[in-house]
């Protein structure tokens, strides 16, 4: 009979390799060579705070006999606990009664919404108005290679939604029982088994793709009717209640359930949400600019290091709550040793975001840089004001760029302090030296100018003549919200399940996954015999 044990905060210098993360637990514990009978990394992270002396901190797992449990019961040591088998998350069974769920865009939400209906037995229509992620791929190079954009398979249509040009982080700020499931689900579809016990997981823009196929082969084989290039154009209801979706302005499809997972840029969607009487309501967002910096100078900064070979790209992560306005100022989606791209999805606007591959390698490391925007901001007409602020800022940011698919920019000190520069990035297809101040609400580049001398204090060099802003960022959430009840369900229409991060509850690849899975579940348990 064996036990297991968890000590947490066993440090490594970085000469050292994790083959010795035995010797350290051992020699912590008092236990001599042997009594470990396997051990595991259950989490991974970096001690920077005293640069360059930099740590690697782990927290390791191992199982020992029953006697060797005993002696360390006793041990008072508050990094040491034992490890309780935690019970199994309940498993979705089938179920007697025939349910048809419509589950509308293949983002993550959508997807594992699918997974879990179709544990349950339930009969699953998948649509998604992209297409699969080896066409949309195709189409967004040849995007940035200047060939035109293609309205439906872009950087925010497609299988995988638009996590899938992202750096792929599945942080989350919600600690739920979910999030291990989600994990374990990622890596069985071929996701790095690092995420398992990385503090910042990831899993890169490149190999994100291969999951989403082995994702999609996984559905395919358990029945689910996969449709590509169909997009939802209307909806059918009875007495206030969803029973089938229009598709394409033609086909019906008709479903006990409709879990509506759009993702944030599905403005047509919106439209049609809002036309149909389903209840939806403004929501705060953030809108500002991206920031670029060589990878090697944030290294610097947070490490004391510019490289090594044991520690990945340095990250960060800035706010500045801005007392004279009351606004938040923060980073956002910080993509080290990643790329700025492109991110449009309508013709004459321009909106950027940052991408990284898994080995995070590229010579720059890029953030978003935003303002809070609250309602109030814009004129609330209908539930769609959010969505023409960004529109109108996009257009704004299309037109100082020339009319064309590139992105205006501007040297960081030349925005704050008038200094002339020269423009470095990374931006995919390429930047226009602009005056940011024609792209940019009021209100966002005075908290950008006043939040820039505080992140500097923060971290010293951050203000650089190396540093160049991108614009314009505003698509770092949703800026609606589909109004549902504590089953997921729309308070206005039955049948209907916003879900995710275009519906408004969730922010990111993790969080929307874990909506996914409860808003099946809901639908799961509604349709119990």
């Amino acid at each position: 009979m064996t036990s297991t044990f968890c000590l947490r905060e066993v440090r490594l210098r970085l000469e050292e390799q994790e083959s010795v993360l035995p010797d350290k637990v051992t020699a912590q514990l008092g236990l001599k060579a042997g009594q470990l009978l396997c051990w595991n990394i259950v989490r991974k992270g970096i001690d920077a705070r005293r640069k360059p002396a930099i740590l690697r901190v782990y927290t390791v797992e191992f199982d020992v006999d029953e006697q060797t449990a005993r002696s360390l019961r006793q041990q008072d040591n508050p990094r040491l606990t034992e490890v309780i088998p935690a019970a199994p998350l309940p498993r979705a069974i089938s179920r007697s009664r025939e349910c048809r769920a419509l589950v509308v865009g293949m983002g993550p939400a959508g997807l594992f919404a699918a997974l879990r209906l179709s544990d349950a037995g339930v009969h699953v229509t998948l649509i998604e108005r992209g297409k699969p992620v080896e066409e949309r791929l195709q189409d967004v190079r040849r995007f940035w290679a200047g060939d035109g954009l293609s309205a439906q398979s872009n950087v925010q249509f497609g299988e995988g939604g638009a996590g899938t040009f992202s750096d792929g982080k599945l942080t989350s700020r919600q600690n739920h029982p979910a999030t291990r499931q989600v994990l374990e689900t990622l890596v069985r579809f071929g996701a790095p088994a690092e995420i398992l016990y990385q503090a910042k997981p990831h899993i890169g823009s490149d190999r994100l793709r291969s999951v989403l196929i082995r994702f999609r082969q996984e559905l395919q084989r358990r029945g689910c009717d996969l449709r590509f290039s169909t997009r939802l154009t209307g909806l059918v209801c009875r007495d206030r209640q969803v029973v089938a979706a229009v598709v394409d302005k033609s086909g019906e499809i008709s479903c006990d359930a409709l879990v509506l997972a759009p993702g944030h840029s599905a403005r047509d969607t919106y439209r049609l949400l809002l036309d149909s009487g389903i209840l939806l309501q403004t929501k705060p967002f953030a809108v500002g600019l991206r920031v670029e910096h060589p990878a090697t100078l944030i290294n610097r900064i947070q490490y004391g290091l510019e490289s090594h070979s044991q520690l990945p790209a340095a990250d960060y992560a800035l706010t500045w709550n801005d007392k004279e306005t009351g606004r938040g100022v923060y980073s956002f989606c910080m993509c080290p040793g990643g790329v700025v791209v492109n991110a449009s999805s309508e013709e004459d606007g321009v909106v950027v975001n940052g991408m990284s591959d898994f080995g995070r390698a590229g010579e720059y490391s890029n953030s978003a840089l935003v303002v809070s925007v609250r309602p109030d901001d814009f004129d609330q007409k209908d539930a769609l004001a959010g969505v023409r602020f960004q529109q109108q800022w996009e257009r704004s940011a299309f037109v100082a760029a020339g009319g064309r698919h590139l992105a205006p920019a501007q040297p960081l000190c030349e925005f704050l302090a008038g200094r002339a520069g020269q423009l470095r990035s990374s931006c995919r297809p390429g930047v226009v030296h602009t005056d940011l101040d024609l792209v940019l609400p009021d209100f966002v580049r005075q908290g950008l100018r006043r939040a820039l001398p505080q992140f500097d204090r923060k971290m010293r060099g951050f203000v650089s003549e190396q540093a160049t802003l991108v614009g314009i960022e505003t698509r770092t959430s949703a800026p609606l919200r589909i109004l549902r009840d504590e089953r997921c369900q729309s308070i206005s229409h039955a049948g209907l399940f916003p879900a995710g991060e275009g519906a408004g509850y969730a922010g990111g690849i993790m969080s929307a996954a874990i909506d996914g899975l409860r808003v099946a579940d809901n639908i799961i348990e509604q349709n119990m015999d």
